[in-house]
């Protein structure tokens, strides 16, 4: 009994090490915890997203009857494209988007009414995320450039356009389904400041645009 217990013994002891190299632990490494992110985030990406944007359409003057402060709303979808770099814990990254959209008011007028509207916007932001394996919360922030419509209907049509220039910033979670497939949702402010809109029946106005917006996008990581 004694020899049995002794050549079990010995038998646990020589083939130890052996489990213990196949689990990693008598390394440098371990299966468990890697210095660098359990998913890679470095690589060019692109994508579509879309979604809603509410703000403040500042009319000035006001027109006769209304405010100078409009609540605007409307739809926006587009497109992203950027490039990310992983550091192991930590993801630096760049993002360019463009968005065509509806965001903007309405007020009536004598005989029609009078809107104004962003029709398209774009942004160019720099991106920091921090991933918890495959998922990344990140912020945001950079320049905004948009393009705005100021249009009277009086049963003919007049409108002017222009451009507007600003900044955006915001916040955002980033997932990832595939090793090249992520979905994301968004939140972004964007500042789009104040342009003159001249040649108007109802006199030139300027027109400050300032939005939230909310979207849902999906990109794909070359």
């Amino acid at each position: 009994m004694r020899s049995s217990a002794t050549a079990l013994l010995a038998l646990v002891l020589v083939s130890a090490p052996a489990q213990a190299a196949d689990l990693g632990w008598g390394g440098n490494t371990s299966p468990i915890y890697s210095p660098t992110s359990a998913a890679q985030w470095t690589g060019f990406y692109a994508g579509v997203s879309g979604g809603y944007g509410w703000g403040t359409t500042v009319n000035s003057p006001a027109l006769a009857g209304g405010v100078t402060d409009n609540n605007a709303g409307g739809w926006s979808l587009g497109g992203q494209a950027g490039y990310n770099v992983d550091m192991g814990g930590f993801v630096l990254g760049g993002e360019a988007d463009l968005q065509w959209s509806s965001i903007g008011y309405r007020e009536p007028i004598a005989g029609g009414n009078f809107e104004a509207r962003t029709d398209l916007f774009g942004t160019l932001r720099a991106r920091a995320g921090v991933p918890v394996g495959q998922v990344m919360p990140y912020a945001t922030a950079g320049v905004a450039y948009g393009r705005g419509t100021a249009q009277e209907t009086t049963g003919v049509v007049t409108s002017q356009s222009a451009s507007h220039f600003g900044w955006a910033a915001g916040l955002g979670l980033e997932a990832q389904a595939t090793a090249n497939l992520s979905l994301k949702a968004e939140y972004l402010y964007v500042d789009l400041g104040t342009q003159s809109y001249n040649g108007l029946p109802v006199g030139n106005r300027d027109i400050s645009q300032r939005f939230s917006v909310v979207r849902a996008g999906i990109n794909y990581k070359f």
